[in-house]
């Protein structure tokens, strides 16, 4: 994989990255419970880590380094602020939309993994990746609790 190639893959890495940040601030302004409120803005602190780890990759590839999420990142963020607004932002709705945020994550750590990058660049990545899948499953047992507790 030569040297913009690796650049190419951080960079949709940030995105990613950047994508999760701000849905989880997104969340974090609209959900109900206090402690929901602390997991999402500790899961957009993380984030925010990664980014940064993986900004500084680029860096040292020779590359310039995203700044922002993605326009797909975007679209979601639209779509949970009307979901938000037609379920009264609900703190399930929200929790389902940062599970699809963090399906979305996974994939793209997945396919990055897969790649023929560099073993610093690898190791990073698969230690994200590792970060991105307790993400997800920690965010989707709190999906499952939250549809557990409406049907009681």
């Amino acid at each position: 994989m030569d040297n913009k190639d690796v650049i190419d893959e951080l960079n949709t890495l940030i995105e990613t990255c950047k994508d999760g940040e701000y849905g989880f601030l997104s969340c974090a302004e609209h959900v109900r419970s206090a402690s929901l409120r602390e997991v999402f803005a500790q899961r957009a602190a993380d984030c925010r880590q990664a980014c940064s780890e993986l900004q500084q990759l680029v860096r040292q590839h020779g590359g310039t380094p995203e700044d922002d999420g993605s326009t797909s990142g975007a679209m979601h963020r639209g779509w949970v602020a009307v979901k938000g607004t037609l379920t009264g932002y609900s703190d399930k709705a929200m929790l389902e939309e940062c599970e699809r945020g963090e399906d979305a994550a996974v994939g793209r750590y997945r396919k990055a993994a897969q790649k023929a990058l560099p073993a610093g660049v690898l190791e990073v990545v698969q230690r994200q990746l590792a970060g991105v899948l307790r993400n997800h499953d920690q965010i989707k047992l709190l999906r499952d609790q939250a549809r557990n507790a409406e049907k009681v």
